[in-house]
């Protein structure tokens, strides 16, 4: 075969791929597909992912897609591996259970066999065949299922019984496929940010990352578009790890999305990896974010703190909400209560009930004592720009807070003034709403996200209470009076 001939089939190949795909998308029914947490790898993401992967130009390469759907990320990879190593010979094993897609997926094989590549389908259910398998492989390449795990569902007892416990599915594809590689061997797949950080995925996590380093990781500006033909609105991201190696230096590329051009930048291990979470300085102005931040020494803790998320679960307690307070009751405060960084209430344009009934059997478990709190909220709207939306709470009577938000407190009993305003200021910035985007995986702002922040001290809190400047300014100020006087 002529080196023409052999690039003219190469592109043939992930065309056709690209086919397969669509056909299979237009055709699986939409509900099937939501239940099984599928997402097809566009073209664009294939080859960047390919492109991650390090591999030898002669001698044996075992490949291993796991939840291989059409064969989208095996074509692809198997038309650049014959590209830029054609002396390599390769063997794949492609593993899927869903009989729909199986006869595009044998299509997609049987054109990585005329390439050259030795093939293998698995049409099984991927966890219930690696959790037995013995196999080894050199390089996983992988874009895996996304929903939660059902508690005592097979997949989880699998897992379970395999020594990973995990909330989501996708990462005990991680956690499985980063067990079968070989020593040196690479994983490169696609998933959400939300393992990176929190206490859901802290298992897994720390499993992951005692077993294998963190190579490289791609990260994308839009969230709407990396599998926008599926209306699927999430923050994706490409990360490559090697099996049984030191952490080093670790490649960060961005992009706004697949089609894009792409920034690079190397960064040193210990500004990615670190023992509570993975931050992901994309840029020059994330890594500033994160050198900023560490002006700020303080945790919650540390200034005799804690945050917990509201007691009031809105529609288990029906029967308590009031729309009008005529008879005793307490404040209602859901996060829509909070507007232009205050807390209104009652107000009147929600349609939400605004009081709460007082009720001597749930009273004590569901109201906060009387005080001053800061209030921040766990989802932003669309229409704010911040992550991060605080709002400090001052009444003299007892409270209820809606669940989707988090409440700063003192063992449970409100805050100083002072200290409530500062907090909120410094929650407010944009340095921390910077630093925050940094290492947060989720579009939410937990509990655990709040405790592993940083905040300045307890003076400086007060100081930044007292202050009547712009939220930033007061912020930029305080940090230069203090390297002024370092």
């Amino acid at each position: 075969m002529s080196a023409v001939s052999g690039t003219v089939m190469v592109m043939d190949m992930v065309g056709r791929a690209a086919r397969r795909r669509e056909t299979a998308l237009a055709d699986l029914d939409e509900t099937e597909r939501a239940a099984r947490g599928q997402f097809f790898t566009p073209t664009a993401v294939a080859k960047i992912m390919a492109r991650l992967l390090k591999v030898p130009d002669h001698g044996v390469v075992r490949v291993l897609d796991p939840g291989a759907g059409s064969g989208m990320l095996t074509a692809t990879l198997v038309s650049h591996l014959a590209t830029v190593t054609p002396s390599l010979r390769v063997h794949v094993t492609a593993v899927e259970d869903d009989t729909s897609l199986l006869p595009a997926l044998r299509e997609t094989l049987d054109d990585c066999s005329v390439l050259g590549a030795e093939t293998r389908l698995i049409a099984e259910d991927y966890v219930s065949w690696a959790v037995t398998s013995d196999e080894r492989f050199d390089l996983v390449i992988q874009n895996p299922p996304y929903h939660k795990l059902r508690v005592d569902s097979t997949a989880d007892v699998l897992l379970r019984n395999a020594g990973i416990v995990v909330p989501n599915i996708y990462a005990g594809f991680m956690a499985l496929a980063a067990r079968q590689l070989t020593p040196g061997g690479q994983m490169v797949a696609i998933t959400p940010r939300s393992w990176m950080n929190g206490t859901y995925y802290e298992s897994f996590r720390r499993g992951l990352l005692d077993r294998a380093a963190i190579d490289a990781i791609h990260t994308f500006a839009s969230r709407s578009s990396v599998f926008g033909d599926m209306g699927v609105l999430q923050e994706s991201i490409i990360v490559s790890v090697t099996s049984n190696a030191i952490q080093g230096p670790v490649r960060l590329y961005s992009s706004v999305d697949q089609a894009s051009e792409t920034a690079e930048r190397i960064v040193p291990g210990n500004q990615v990896v670190t023992p509570d979470f993975v931050f992901v300085p994309a840029s020059r102005s994330d890594a500033d974010a994160v050198s900023w931040m560490a002006s700020a020494t303080r945790t919650l803790a540390d200034l005799g703190l804690t945050v917990s998320t509201g007691r009031v679960v809105d529609f288990r307690s029906r029967d308590l909400l009031r729309h009008s307070p005529d008879q005793p009751c307490s404040p209602m405060i859901y996060p829509a209560n909070i507007v232009e960084r205050t807390v209104q209430h009652p107000r009147t344009r929600l349609r939400k009930p605004q009081w709460f009934a007082i009720d001597s059997t749930t009273a004590s478990k569901l109201l906060v004592p009387a005080g001053v709190y800061v209030l921040v909220k766990r989802f932003s709207s669309k229409e704010e720009k911040r992550r991060i939306v605080a709002a400090v709470w001052d009444d003299d009577r007892a409270p209820a807070f809606d669940n989707k938000l988090n409440y700063i407190h003192r063992a449970g009993h409100g805050l100083d003034p002072g200290l409530a305003r500062g907090l909120a200021i410094w929650l407010n910035s944009t340095r921390v709403d910077d630093y925050f985007r940094v290492f947060s995986g989720h579009t939410q702002v937990n509990a655990t996200d709040l405790r592993h922040m940083r905040f300045p001290s307890h003076a400086e809190l007060l100081e930044l209470a007292r202050t009547n400047s712009d939220i930033d300014i007061a912020v930029e100020q305080l940090f230069a009076a203090r390297r002024k006087a370092a």
